[in-house]
């Protein structure tokens, strides 16, 4: 999908959050093909920086660059049985309020409850055990 980002930040490659508009967008002649293409909360990696360039209030040097971009894929921990590469999920994180090592992989950023997912690539068992002894795989989810 193609959307605006900061000239200083539109390189190949980088991941960004999509956390919303600033109000000053509101306003502007780009805001539909800037922000509403993106969904707020989610993570997006960037696959291809176009040279056109357009003025930009908000960002660093008062430009943006025309990028293609893609939903980026997210390192998750999820139950081992259901850990199948290739497969398709519903991403449920678990029921658990402990503050682990884990955490961040049980509840990783850009990915919500019952979101349909696609297990691209298994990377095998989190270094560490999980604090509520369930048994987890570390995966790459697509959503």
């Amino acid at each position: 999908m193609i959307t605006l980002i900061g000239k200083n930040l539109a390189e190949k490659g980088i991941r960004f959050m999509h956390y919303g508009a600033a109000s000053q967008c509101e306003k502007c002649r780009f805001k539909t093909t800037c922000i509403e293409s993106l969904e707020e909360g989610r993570i997006y990696r960037v696959k291809e920086v176009k040279n056109t360039e357009h003025p930009c209030m908000i960002h660093d040097g008062g430009k943006v660059k025309v990028v293609d971009v893609d939903r980026a894929v997210i390192k998750a921990a999820i139950d081992s049985k259901r850990a199948f590469e290739g497969s398709n999920i519903v991403f449920n994180p678990p029921e658990c309020d402990e503050d682990c090592s884990l955490r961040e992989l049980c509840f990783p950023e850009g990915l919500y409850p019952d979101d349909k997912c696609k297990i691209v690539k298994k990377m095998g068992k989190p270094v560490d055990k999980c604090a509520k002894g369930l048994n987890l795989t570390v995966v790459m989810l697509k959503y």
